[in-house]
């Protein structure tokens, strides 16, 4: 039997009570802009990754130094006269392969609970149309919406209070379906938000206005941290760069030249 991927940190991160956000590969790369994003914003570090054999063979590389391509970011609490807020990135631009979806998410939910974080969000997107990742029925026309899941009642009424309406009906895919399932199972505080985008996944149509509603949530959820998306607008075209440079690794894998896809994604 294969061995479960193993999360490997710095021994002195103290996760306790922290938001654990995860950021893995979606549509119009909305997840991988809001985790540059919040390296960028919360001078958040690098403090470990997942090693497991089945993930691809690769080192990515950003100013000249390598780094796994499944991290964990994190930095000092910020904090107020009433609150101190904490935040823990798990961030990848890779696209977990269907047999590892459940021991990932095994591990990262044991991680998070044997470290006592406080809430764990999935940020995620999604389109219409034949084809998707995730099967989504929105009630309304706009191009705009955001939807959330929860495991927990508490996690329902935390999405309440940041007023993302709930999902009342559709298929989610990946290691976000997963991992929701997976929360609900074990009883653990788990959300996710999709954001409705108009890219295509592993496409050249990156959708920051998507990115940034997502962190129009985080900064309610985070009332200690002050998260101001349009900056985010603004620098999007820089922040797209970078992750179009840390992905281009994968978009032609060596060794595997013939019959390649167009995207890491296939």
């Amino acid at each position: 039997m294969t061995e479960p991927p193993v999360v490997e940190v710095d021994a002195d991160l103290n996760v306790a009570g922290a938001l654990v956000v995860s950021c893995f590969p979606s549509i119009g790369f909305v997840s991988s802009i809001v985790a540059h994003y919040l390296v960028d914003k919360l001078d958040l570090e690098l403090v470990g990754g997942v090693r497991h054999p089945k993930l691809p063979p690769v080192c990515l590389v950003q100013d000249g130094k390598p780094l796994p391509p499944m991290r964990f970011y994190s930095g000092e609490p910020i904090c107020t006269m009433e609150r101190c807020d904490k935040v823990v990135l798990i961030a990848s631009e890779i696209q977990v392969i269907p047999e590892l979806n459940l021991p990932l998410a095994d591990t990262l939910l044991d991680w998070c609970t044997e470290n006592g974080a406080g809430a764990t969000i999935l940020i995620d997107s999604y389109a219409q149309g034949i084809g998707q990742q995730h099967s989504i029925f929105d009630d309304d026309q706009s191009d705009e919406t955001m939807l959330g899941i929860g495991s927990t009642e508490a996690s329902h009424n935390t999405l309440k209070e940041l007023g993302v309406p709930l999902l009342k009906q559709g298929v989610v895919g990946g290691i976000t379906g997963v991992m929701m399932g997976e929360g609900r199972r074990r009883e653990i505080d788990v959300m996710a938000i999709l954001a409705e985008s108009d890219g295509e996944i592993g496409g050249s149509l990156p959708d920051a206005r998507a990115a940034a509603r997502i962190i129009e949530c985080l900064d309610d959820l985070l009332p200690a941290v002050h998260l101001d998306p349009e900056p985010l607008l603004a620098e999007a075209q820089r922040i797209e760069g970078e992750i179009r440079e840390m992905m281009a690794v994968h978009l032609n894998p060596p060794g595997d030249t013939e019959g390649a896809p167009s995207s890491m994604y296939g």
